[in-house]
């Protein structure tokens, strides 16, 4: 008899190989079906997204400490003074200041800011008065002489040229001369207007 012959049972009756039982068979008998691997992935995923809330949770539960340091130095509050205190302003246009360089043969611009008319409460008399944007250092400085001529800028309706004995924007009274540019002809012809009537109260 050949090896490989199927074996027979004692009716002599062949064999044949058991297979295990599917898994609806097993749960007939009380046995539990295996869980997929997806759903053993979907309930790792929920329980990594209870423990991420609650350590939020545990966080935002955290008070804060409440921290304070004492400043090392003390500063005191300082009063700056303009210089303006004692003067009644009756013009403010915002302006581009030029000055001409003799050397150069050149105009170099001095500064862009507001350019103001101040009367001076005591004296009665009004100085030009302009600041640079920003830094507010003074880049015009001096008083409208009755003298002063306004000269329209050749090729503008908004600027004027005029030269001025003494300027102190940068030191001493120096002689420059200036030319002054406006954002729009009506600014323009209202600074020669202004600038006529400081003359007169001047005089």
């Amino acid at each position: 008899m050949s090896d490989s012959a199927a074996p027979t049972n004692a009716s002599g009756k062949e064999e044949t190989a058991s297979k295990p039982p599917t898994s609806a068979v097993f749960s007939m008998f009380g046995g539990k079906k295996a869980t997929p691997a997806k759903e053993e992935k979907k309930d790792d995923e929920d329980k990594e997204d209870k423990d991420e809330k609650k350590k939020e949770g545990d966080a935002e539960n955290e008070e804060e400490p409440d921290v304070h340091f004492e400043p090392v130095v003390h500063l005191e509050k300082v009063d700056i003074k303009t210089l303006e205190e004692d003067e009644e302003q009756l013009f403010k246009v915002r302006a581009k200041l030029f000055r001409f360089d003799g050397d150069a043969k050149e105009w170099k611009e001095r500064g862009t800011g507001d350019c103001k008319f101040l009367k001076n409460k005591a004296t009665q008399k009004v100085r030009l008065l302009m600041r640079r944007d920003k830094t507010l250092k003074i880049c015009a400085n001096h008083i409208i002489a009755p003298e002063y001529e306004l000269k329209a800028n050749v090729g503008s309706d908004r600027s004027w040229v005029y030269t001025c004995t003494a300027d102190i924007a940068e030191g001493p009274a120096e002689a420059f001369t200036f030319a002054i540019r406006f954002g729009s002809k009506d600014n323009a012809d209202k600074f020669k207007e202004e600038f006529e009537s400081a003359q007169k109260l001047n005089k």
